[in-house]
């Protein structure tokens, strides 16, 4: 399976998914001016992985902003692999938010509960630039 590789941008986050190398990981900000052309190569690209799970994914979500239609997105996205959690396989989301983000931590909160699937927060020091 290709690797698929999205170099972030002001507005879109980086997006990695690597199957073979176990990693899956977005990181950024969402605020694209079309969130459907942005993410329907990621839901297609998460669909075929469905097909053919490694045993244990770790998605690692690391947003320092997404806006409503993102969030929308990212729902959807993480309903893909709540479909392979109910295929029997392994799927744990590690959600990173700024210690000062309560935004994103209750963002996370709310994406688990809606979906009952494995989140691990993980609270972390901005570096200062």
């Amino acid at each position: 399976m290709e690797i698929l590789s999205i170099k972030g941008t002001q507005e879109t986050p980086e997006i990695l998914f690597d199957k073979a190398a176990g990693i899956f990981s977005i990181s950024g900000k969402s605020l694209p001016e079309d969130v459907k052309e942005f993410y329907n190569p990621v839901l297609s690209w998460i669909e075929e992985y469905a097909t053919s799970p490694n045993p244990e994914t770790r998605l690692k979500v690391k947003m320092d902003y997404f806006n409503t239609a993102s969030s929308k997105m990212i729902l959807e996205l993480f309903e893909l692999f709540k479909g392979i959690i109910d295929g029997g396989h392994k799927v744990i989301i590690d959600w990173y938010y700024q210690e000062d983000d309560e935004d994103m931590q209750d963002a996370g909160v709310d994406y688990a509960d809606i979906l009952e699937i494995p989140f691990e927060f993980i609270s972390y020091q901005p570096l200062n630039d």
